[in-house]
């Protein structure tokens, strides 16, 4: 039998500081093979977004614990220094405003609870009750459960392959490939945070994984 193309070493390799490739990996394998991500050019692509956006596959949720600072450098349009000093260091309060009446968010309380969970950092009620229907996981009633690494990969690998991103990563040839790149990061993100820092994942995920036409 073939070896997988992302495997526990090579994940470590990525993400050194991973205390449990193993068991992300294990919980990666299923949600690949379902939803097609079966290239090494998809894996790095798919590894490297969603290695960021959960802090190296260990985030579970959102923390949003930003400081005044931090929420005029991340949400300038909705923060002036007034507003940022009384959301200080309140992560609940932050997240009911920032994503509250969007997202499918229409209840009070539905930004904390929807905020982002998994690896792909899956965000608003809509999105929760898509991922979950798909995947046969009631996040909608439980959100919580995107907390689990079995349901953070399938929920992760379910918007990817929705959102159209398998195409894209077929795209990314090398790593001028700026714009697909970018799409892709838009797709996740709504904008370009952490851009540099996607792309540098990206390139070392094309290495270890026999993606990069260099190798």
């Amino acid at each position: 039998m073939a070896e997988p193309i992302l495997t526990p070493a090579k994940l470590q390799r990525i993400f050194p500081a991973l205390p449990n490739a193993s068991m992300v990996c294990a919980a990666l394998l299923p949600a690949l093979e379902k939803y097609q991500i079966n290239t090494p050019a998809r894996v790095a692509a798919f590894v490297a977004q969603c290695g960021h956006e959960s802090a190296g596959f260990t985030a579970k949720r959102e923390n949003l614990n930003y400081s005044a600072k931090g929420l005029l450098a991340t949400w300038p349009r909705r923060f002036n220094p007034t507003k940022a000093q009384a959301f200080h260091r309140q992560p609940d309060k932050i997240a009911n405003e920032v994503y509250s009446g969007r997202l499918g968010n229409d209840k009070p309380g539905d930004g904390w609870r929807y905020r982002g969970g998994g690896f792909i950092q899956l965000t608003g009620r809509e999105n929760y009750r898509r991922a979950g229907h798909a995947i046969g996981v009631p996040l909608e009633d439980k959100p919580e459960f995107i907390e689990r690494l079995d349901v953070s990969a399938l929920a992760a690998a379910y918007f990817w392959f929705s959102n159209g991103l398998n195409s894209l990563a077929d795209d990314l040839l090398d790593d001028d490939d700026d714009a697909d790149f970018a799409a892709i990061t838009r797709k996740i993100n709504g904008g370009l945070i952490g851009l540099a820092e996607r792309r540098a994942i990206w390139k070392l995920a094309k290495q270890v994984l026999g993606a990069s036409p260099n190798v």
